[in-house]
């Protein structure tokens, strides 16, 4: 049997007053920490009997061994959020992992329909290492799953938001929308504080730091050329491509900017590799390190996998492995995956999501590595990606205030930080970017 580190006894015998005296509680303990074992002591002080775990596919058989390890008497089923409404047991306990990706707003994501169903009439456990990646505003639908929600007297968001909420208006591709991501951080500290427990990684006692770098590649000039004609004609060709490109529209041109940056580009319902420039250099700089590496697109993946025939997929396969590459898209492997043995971690193309940065590069973290983490973010010679990590950087508020030991921090102002506007025609117009309304 597993023992616990002292500071998942404490956080867990906290975490069952809380529990007890509200029907819910939040973990919110930084990657890498022990969410899931300290979550699952939780469960075993609580006296549960039934219990089960939702969470990201890829964390499922983490979670396994740590109900294995520690040997609880109470009986599991784990479940990944698309698979949920085919959970058919009787339970007493549920355990949401990965919280945050219930925070769609201002409508209800499918998912977060879903488990207010199946937790109707359950104590939650609610675990993240992200409470709030991009909007205080996130925190409404993840409580709204549970019953027992400091939100309950409010029926949907839009009536939460008269009361939480600066209401702003923006003007997409022509429309004027109501913005809901300008949420009072205060006011809601006022009614969720006492539900949340926090721990951070130094608390925990992590001597690893995490080391950014940022490689700029050059591309190919016909890449380049290809990129510039696009933005000032929007429409371009090449000769790898059976049609020309056409992008009338800010969403359409800054998704094919962003892929062409790192050499890739969607024609039609083809998946074009146009350069390989990123992935040789990765190949060159790297080679007899044990890396990872993040990509985004399908033409990136094909890319990669060519490029390394050593590919792995599996977190596990890797770990165990001493010449394994591992490769996957980064929303896949951002949360429940520990790559702690690579040497480095990889960016091949960058997201416009805080979540995926942050949680992507805590991959390296563990309480057993000792050696500085090592993330490179790879950024073409004229591409879009600094501009992406320029915003990230700025959203770090959102998840850092869960963490402030003094209330030293306007939630209020913070996200004016993360405004990504690379050229004015394209303001608001992100088609890959992890926001708010997502659904």
């Amino acid at each position: 049997m597993v023992k616990l580190r002292n500071y998942q006894e404490e956080i867990s015998s906290k975490a069952v007053e809380i529990l007890k005296a509200y029907g819910l509680v939040y973990l919110a303990m930084e990657c890498r920490t022990g969410k899931t074992i300290t979550a699952l002591s939780v469960a075993r002080k609580y006296g549960a009997k039934s219990v089960l775990v939702i969470s990201k596919i890829k964390a499922l058989p983490s979670i396994k061994a740590d109900y294995e390890a520690l040997r609880p008497s109470f009986s599991l089923d784990v479940i990944n959020y698309e698979s949920a409404s085919k959970a058919k047991g009787t339970y007493d306990l549920v355990l949401l992992d990965e919280a945050h990706t219930l925070g769609a707003f201002p409508k209800p994501s499918k998912r977060t329909q879903v488990l207010k169903e199946l937790c109707a009439g359950l104590p939650i456990i609610f675990m993240s290492g992200t409470p709030t990646p991009e909007s205080y505003s996130q925190l409404y639908h993840q409580f709204f799953v549970s019953p027992f929600s400091p939100f309950r007297e409010y029926a949907n968001f839009y009536k939460w938001a008269k009361r939480y909420v600066a209401v702003r208006q923006r003007i997409i591709n022509g429309y004027t929308v109501n913005d809901y991501s300008d949420a009072n951080k205060y006011a809601i500290d006022s009614v969720t504080k006492h539900l949340f427990l926090s721990y951070t990684q130094e608390e925990a006692g992590f001597s690893t730091n995490i080391v950014e770098n940022i490689l700029e590649v050059r591309m190919k000039a016909s890449t380049k050329n290809l990129f510039d004609e696009l933005r000032r004609n929007k429409v371009a060709d090449h000769p790898a491509l059976p049609m020309p490109l056409l992008a009338d529209t800010p969403a359409k041109m800054l998704l094919k900017l962003h892929q062409i940056s790192s050499g890739t580009i969607v024609c039609g319902e083809d998946h074009i590799v146009l350069d390989r420039s990123k992935a040789e250099f990765i190949k060159t700089r790297f080679r007899g390190q044990k890396i990872a590496v993040f990509y985004i697109y399908k033409a990136e993946e094909a890319l990669l996998k060519h490029c390394f025939p050593n590919w792995t997929e599996s977190p596990e396969d890797f770990q165990a492995s001493t010449d394994k590459v591992f490769i996957s898209q980064v929303r896949r492997a951002r949360e429940g995956v520990r790559l702690d043995t690579a040497d480095a971690l990889i960016f091949l193309n960058l997201e416009y999501s805080y979540l995926s940065y942050e949680q992507g590069k805590n991959r390296l973290v563990s309480k057993e590595r000792k050696e500085p983490a090592n993330v490179y973010f790879l950024c073409s010679d004229f591409g879009v990606e600094k501009e992406i990590l320029n915003a990230v950087h700025g959203k770090k508020d959102f998840t850092l205030s869960y963490y402030y030991k003094h209330n030293h921090t306007n939630g209020c102002k913070i996200q004016n930080k993360a405004v990504f506007n690379p050229y004015n025609e394209l303001k608001h117009n992100n088609p890959y970017n992890y926001t708010p309304n997502a659904k």
